[in-house]
């Protein structure tokens, strides 16, 4: 007699089994390359403005950004 985890598991495989006969087996791809990360324009324009922070860190661990130049945010 099988249990209702049992069952769930059964239920379970029986539908990744038919997902992949319609579409096909997983791809993974090759686990040992590096991930190729391309920036868009936004990214761009985001690394423009973070660059003028400086992240710190306190004894209790917390982070914060801090202006190089000084200024206050605004």
């Amino acid at each position: 007699m099988m249990t209702s985890g049992e069952k769930f598991v059964t239920k379970m495989m029986h539908a990744t089994d038919k997902f992949q006969k319609v579409f096909g087996p997983a791809d993974q791809g090759d686990m040992d390359s590096p991930v190729v990360h391309r920036h868009d324009e936004f990214e761009n324009s985001s690394d423009e403005q973070l660059s003028h922070f400086e992240e710190h860190t306190d004894s209790a661990g917390h982070h914060y950004a801090v202006r190089k130049d000084g200024q206050p945010a605004g």
